[in-house]
Formats: C-alpha cells, structure tokens, sequence
C-alpha cells in the first residue's frame, strides 16, 4: 500500500475536523469579535501582547509540538501496529485533542487570561484547586524523567552501529546550539541587534552545527554507572539552570531557534510523505507481545501510549498559559487552539509514517524512537540530496530540540507551582523550587531495571505508561473543570463532557493496569514503596477526589455563573 494514499486520507481527516468540526465547536463557545481579549484589555508590552494569528499559531504550535508526538506513535506502531495508531491519532486530534486545547484556551481569555487551575478553583472550589496543582506537579516530574532520558539516550555512544554511530555527535551538535541560543540571546537583548539581524546570522549557524558535530563528537564517560547516566545528570543540571535564569538568556531565543528546526522536519515530513514513492511495509495490526513486557492490551493503553498528537493534557496548560495573553480576537481561537493541535496530528502521523516504510523485522525498529525518527526523515531528506549521516544528526538533533522545549516549560512551571503550593519566594525560593521539582527524576534516573533476558531497559520506557497516562488523565480534569463551567454559562456541555468521559475510561483503566502489579506485588510480600506504582496510585485518589468535588456541580440543574 501506498504512503502517499494514507498521507492523503489522514490530511483529508484533519481538513475535514478543522473546517466542519472546528466551526461546531467555535459556534458553541459563542466566539466573537465583540468582545475584547485580555490580550488586547490590558496589553502590558510584557505578558499580555496581542499578536497576529499567523504569528501566534506558529509560537503555540512551536511550544505544544515537542517530542511526544514522535515517540508516542512510534512506540505505540510497535506495540499494535501502525492501523490502530492512525485512527486514534487522526480522529482523536479531530473530536478530542483539538476540543481540548481550544476550549482551555477559551476558558482562559473568559476569564482573564487566567490559568485551567483558577477556572476549576472558581467553578469547584479552593480544595479541587489545591489537587488539581498537586496533580500537576507530580505530572510534570515524570515528564522530566521521560524526556531527560529520551535525550540521554541520542547522545551516548552506540559502537554496534558502526559508521552510523551518531549519538556523541549528536551531543556536540547540541550543546552548540544551546551556545548559540545564549549568544542570541545576548545579542537581542543586551546588544541591541535587530531580530532581522539575528536570524540572518544564527539561522543558518543552527544548520552548520549539524555538520561540525559530528567532527568534534562528545562522550561521557561512565562516572555514575553508564554513560548514559552520566548524560541524564548533565541534563538535570540544564533543566536547573535553564529553569531559574531570566527566560531572555536562553528559553526564548532557543524557543525560536528550535522553531526553525520544527518547521524544517515539518517541511521535509510532507515532502517526504507525499513524493518519496514509499510503500508501507509495516503490519496494519500485530500483538503486542515482545521479550521485556508481557501482552499488552490495546484498549486502554494505545490511547495512552500516544498522548501528544491526538490529545495532551500539557497542551491545556500552554493553551491558558501564555496563547491565551496574546490572542487578539476570540476568532482566532479556532486557528491557534483548533488548528494547532491538527497540525501537531500530521507532526505524529509523519513519525508514524518513518515505521510504515520499514519491514518487520527490520533491525532499526530494536533501536530507539530517537533513531527510528532520524533515520526515518534521512529517508526522507534524501529527495533533498542531503548525505545519509548528515540526515541523521539533523533528525536526532530536531528530535533532542523537542525534548528542550519541554524539559524547559516542565521545569520552569513545576517550579512555579511548587512556589505556589509552599509559599517560597524570592530567588532563594526559586532555587529550592527547582531543587525538589527536580529531586525525584534525579533519584529515578539513576536506577537500573532489568527485563526478562538480564538486560537494562531503559529508564524512559518504563515510566512511559504512567507518563501517558497522567498526561491524557490531565487532559480529563482540564475537561472536567470546562465542562462545569460551559454548564455554568448555559452552553453545549456535553461538546467537552463527552470527550472527558473517553479520557476518564482510558486513562483511570490503564492506571488501574499500572497500579495492579504493584497491589499483587504487596500481597505477596513485596515493597511498599514503588517509584510508578505508588505515584499512579497517588494520581488515581487525586483524580477520583477531583471527581467527587466536580460531581454536585454537574448534577446541579443550574449553577450560578460568575463570568461569562
């Protein structure tokens, strides 16, 4: 069967949500021109900027568009097949991932640009406010150690692979392009360079680092066990620093770095996708059987396998937090909200598409997402005539840029929250903030755990499931809290109502799956204390408490509206 044919059928799906479905749901949140957004109602110059849509949706889909919705329906297209994974994607992005972040992102420019925990603390009270951040926060440290060992894993050196040993390159490539984030940063803010000036001069820098890596290649020797570990705690350290400088220094002028790198994978993606000529090899459907982990159901862990590119909670806390200050008329939601999260869709049906082209039993499927993806858009870039080896240190470098762009914001807001939870404050309290959002991924990534046949499986694709699983669980709460509020203002509830209960199923059933061997593990004796089964058991009473102070509010046959 032919890539191109199922590009095109996939394209079709998201063409089709946006304009039919997308309209829908803008009509039933009432959006109009009428009524001023914060952004344009305050207007600061600092925080509350109105921007242009075409702008806008490229920095929110720059921001939402990070390593999730590569590696999740890479994993998920090996566990099940690529069929399974494409539905879920394409019609998942249409009726609830797209629904979600455009209604977070309504939600907040209604009430003042605020965050989904203030809309939940207005609407269900201080108590579910207070969970709905702890819930966060916990999230948000499996993230960190999800993706800071996802980086890891690029960087270290594979010997196996011979000549296509790219990883310590890779790593060189890297920390060059955070230098030339710095250094942008200054010459922006410090210097007084135009940004016309800046690009013309940085951009093509970012490009040319990807060639000088791999002559200068970095490794890590194995001082805390493994050069992969050595990695991760290199990476925590970033996340410190990264976290706790002004974000002039370096978030935002790697933000649009990066940016530069998401449109090109984006371009060679489509490209690649529509005229390379590829068939698909791989199975439609296959068991999820494999040497390290028993059978695997599908319903419900393929709904959580892959978060980001058919619905992520995260995207809501992106949504109300930074889009929502810059949108200038409701309009626009439809655009930045809708349509951002159906083109972050096509970003993980061309991830899925780099293991449709490879056979079965090919050997690059026993490596990781990381290579898989990389040597998946080298495929593609060869229409571009670019070198194999080159092709390859472009994608593992998009791929660790990705992981950049939220390994930043998870600990830069797990920073935030942890303040607001315990009242620190100042720079030291930015210190120690940071410290203990960090504290437990530096623990956990030092651990080893071994599968079946004695060998280390890798820390990030043990926590995966429960990082799904939160992110998606996330996605229900920021649903929940909406759908309590669309009831409030006499709206279609059930627009977000029923997505949330899809979501609720999903992901409590695959946190019950989480939590079962642990339960069993305790009864005959075994630890107490275990880093993914007592953490998704902690989630699951949160949720199920956040449901309990949510219910009497949607029971109610009217609640009084306190903002419209």
């Amino acid at each position: 069967m032919s890539l191109l044919l199922i590009t095109l059928i996939s394209i079709s799906i998201l063409f089709a949500g946006y304009f039919f479905y997308g309209k829908f749901i803008a009509n039933v949140f009432g959006l109009t021109k009428k009524n001023i957004t914060p952004a344009c109602k305050i207007n600061d110059g600092v925080d509350f900027v109105p921007a242009s849509p075409v702008i806008l949706i490229g920095q929110h889909f720059a921001a939402i568009a990070a390593v999730g919705p590569i590696a999740g329906p890479i994993l998920a297209a090996s566990l099940y097949g690529w069929l399974p994974s494409l539905l879920w994607i394409a019609i998942g992005a249409v009726f609830i991932g797209g629904v979600h972040d455009f209604s977070a992102l309504v939600a907040s420019i209604r009430h003042d640009a605020k965050s989904v925990g203030e809309v939940v603390k207005l609407y269900i009270g201080q108590k579910a406010y207070f969970l709905f951040l702890c819930f966060i926060w916990i999230s948000l440290l499996y993230v960190i150690v999800v993706f800071t060992d996802l980086t890891a894993g690029a960087f270290v050196s594979r010997p196996e692979l011979g000549e296509e040993n790219f990883g310590p390159g890779v790593a060189t490539s890297s920390f060059l392009y955070l230098g030339l984030a710095l250094l942008m940063g200054f010459c922006l803010y410090r210097w007084n360079w135009s940004l016309k000036k800046a690009s013309f001069i940085f951009i093509p820098l970012v490009f040319l680092i990807i060639f000088l890596g791999q002559q200068i290649p970095i490794e890590l020797p194995p001082v805390l066990g493994s050069s992969q570990k050595s990695w991760d705690f290199l990476i925590l350290i970033y996340c410190f620093i990264a976290s706790v400088i002004p974000l002039w220094t370096l978030l935002q002028p790697r933000g649009y770095l990066g940016a530069t790198i998401l449109y090109a994978t984006f371009i060679v993606g489509v490209f690649g996708t529509l005229f390379g000529g590829f068939e698909i090899q791989y199975p439609a459907l296959i068991h999820p059987v494999t040497a390290d982990t028993p059978r695997l159901p599908i319903f419900p862990l393929l709904f959580t396998t892959i978060a980001c590119g058919a619905c992520s909670g995260f995207h809501g806390l992106v949504s109300s937090g930074t889009t929502s200050k810059q949108l200038r008329q409701e309009p626009d939601a439809t655009a930045v909200g809708y349509g951002g999260m159906l083109l972050e869709s096509f970003v993980a049906i061309v991830a899925l598409s780099t293991v449709m082209i490879l056979p079965l039993k090919d050997q690059t499927l026993s490596l990781g997402p990381d290579e898989i993806y990389a040597r998946g858009l080298a495929h593609f870039m060869a229409l571009f005539g670019m070198s194999f080896g080159a092709a390859v240190t472009f994608g593992k470098l998009a791929f660790a840029t990705f992981i950049y762009d939220t390994l930043d914001v998870a600990t830069r807001l797990g920073r935030y929250i942890f303040q607001e939870l315990t009242g620190l404050k100042g720079k030291m309290g930015a210190y120690l903030a940071t410290f203990f959002t960090l504290l437990f991924p530096g623990i956990l990534i030092m651990i080893d755990v071994q599968g079946v046949n004695g060998r280390i499986i890798p820390i990030w694709k043990i926590f995966w499931p429960i990082f799904g699983s939160t992110n998606q669980l996330l996605a229900a709460l920021t649903l929940l809290g909406i759908t309590v509020w669309l009831k409030a203002t006499g709206k279609k509830w059930w627009v977000t109502a029923l997505p949330m209960l899809f979501m609720l199923v999903t992901t409590l059933g695959s946190l019950i799956l989480i939590i079962k061997p642990w339960l069993l593990g305790i009864l005959k004796g075994g630890p107490l204390f275990h880093p993914v089964g007592t953490t998704a058991f902690l989630l699951f009473i949160l949720a199920l408490i956040l449901l309990v102070q949510a219910l009497p509010k949607l029971m109610q046959k009217t609640i009084s509206t306190k903002v419209h």
